[in-house]
Parts: structure tokens; sequence; C-alpha cells
């Protein structure tokens, strides 16, 4: 079998409520699309319906693959899906649909071109954020500002749950992925600038979902952290280069 054009990764722990919409957006929206597709949701320790609601709509709809982990983590969830995604592009996207799934032609060709990642961006020109609290987005603002001081210089919003690699970049890079839980995706920006690979920016419309799993405080203590072990990896030479 052909490999679709692209992919879009959907990590889902504990999201019963808002999976079976997001799917049905997601579905609806692909199948109006010029190119084949495939949907790869990657259960990760649910204690919910979570898995068995993906799996009823899998049933319904071929193009939609499930994958369980046992283990937590976004990290290892994302890392899962763009490994044994086929396509050409693979998306990974959060199963709030805080983007509107529409937004997905800015990351693609003919809109979008010599890149190999592409970064949904709440802060790049052009870009709206709708009714977000204004402790969120300064919480959010700091967060950036510790990222972009010690990892990621020049980034405006490397956490955005909604970013697009080419296969061979999802291919290189996740194989060398070490984190599991939120700063998975600094690492990945990291070793892609190590390895010299292109990276953009593109501005979304954004909705702030009220049941956000984030905590500012926690999160950003966790991040530092992570922080400095990518650092440390990188001068053991853990991640190596390009294959």
């Amino acid at each position: 079998m052909a490999a679709p054009f692209f992919s879009v990764i959907i990590p889902a722990r504990n999201e019963e409520h808002r999976l079976p919409d997001t799917l049905k957006q997601v579905a609806a929206y692909l199948q109006a699309q010029p190119f084949e597709f495939e949907v790869l949701v990657v259960e990760n320790g649910s204690t919910d319906n979570t898995l068995a609601i993906a799996q009823a709509f899998a049933a319904q709809n071929p193009q939609v693959r499930v994958l369980q982990n046992t283990q937590r983590g976004k990290g290892l969830a994302v890392k899962r899906g763009m490994l044994e995604a086929r396509g050409e592009y693979r998306f990974m996207c959060d199963a709030d649909l805080s983007m509107p799934i529409t937004e997905i032609s800015k990351f693609l060709p003919p809109a979008l071109t010599g890149y190999d990642i592409v970064i949904a961006s709440r802060e790049a020109p052009g870009s709206i954020r709708y009714n977000e609290p204004i402790y969120r987005h300064l919480g959010g603002r700091g967060i950036n500002l510790i990222i972009r001081l010690l990892a990621l210089p020049g980034l405006q919003d490397s956490q955005c749950g909604f970013k697009c690699f080419t296969a061979r970049a999802a291919e290189d890079l996740f194989r060398v992925q070490t984190l599991d839980g939120w700063s998975f995706d600094i690492e990945l920006l990291f070793v892609a600038r190590m390895w010299g690979y292109h990276l953009i920016e593109v501005p979304i419309h954004w909705y702030f979902q009220s049941e956000s799993k984030v905590n500012a405080v926690r999160d950003a203590l966790r991040m530092i952290r992570d922080i400095f072990t990518i650092r440390r990896n990188a001068r053991r030479g853990l991640y190596g280069g390009k294959v």
C-alpha cells in the first residue's frame, strides 16, 4: 500500500469527553482534501473510556489507527505515533483541538515549502489568541522566556502542541528523543537546530481551553530541569548526528 501524503498524530490520555468531536472534525476536514491521509490516535495510560472511544471511531473510519501505550507520557505517545506513521508530512495535534483543524493548510505545500519543521505559533505576527485569561498568557510568556534563554533562542512559541515534520526529520529526530514528558518538543527542536534542520513558526488562530492540563509553575520547574538534561545530553554526544 502506498504511503499517505499526510499523517496526523493525536496523543490522548483521559480524553473521553473531547476526543469524539475532535476525531469527527479532523476526519471531516481531511476527507475533503485532495491528498491521502492517516490519523493515529495514541492512547497512553488512560483511566477512562478514551481507548474504547478511539477504537469505535477507527472501526468506522479506515484511515484511523489506534495505538495503545500503557506507560504515560505525552512525549512517549507522540514519539510512537511519529515513528509508526507513514506520511510524507507528520503533524502532531493536541486532542483539545485548540487550533482549528482548518489551519492545517498553513503547514503544507503549496502554502509553505522548503522547511523541515513547521511550528504553530500563538506569538508570530498575524496570530490570534481567543478567550485566554491574562494570567495564563503571562505565565506562558514567562515559560517561553526561560526556554529562549536556556535552549531555543529566537523561538517565540516552542510549546504550542501543533507541529509538522517532514518524514525524514521525524524519523531522524524522534529516533534520538529521550524525554517522555511535556518537555519532549524542546529536546526535538534543540536537536533539530544542532543538525541544521530548517524551522519556521507560522501564526495560527488559537482558542483557550479551560480544561487544559498545563500547570504553569509545576511545568516550568520540570522544563528547567529537563533543559539542563538536554544540554548535558548534548555535551556527552548523546544525540550524535543525522543518519
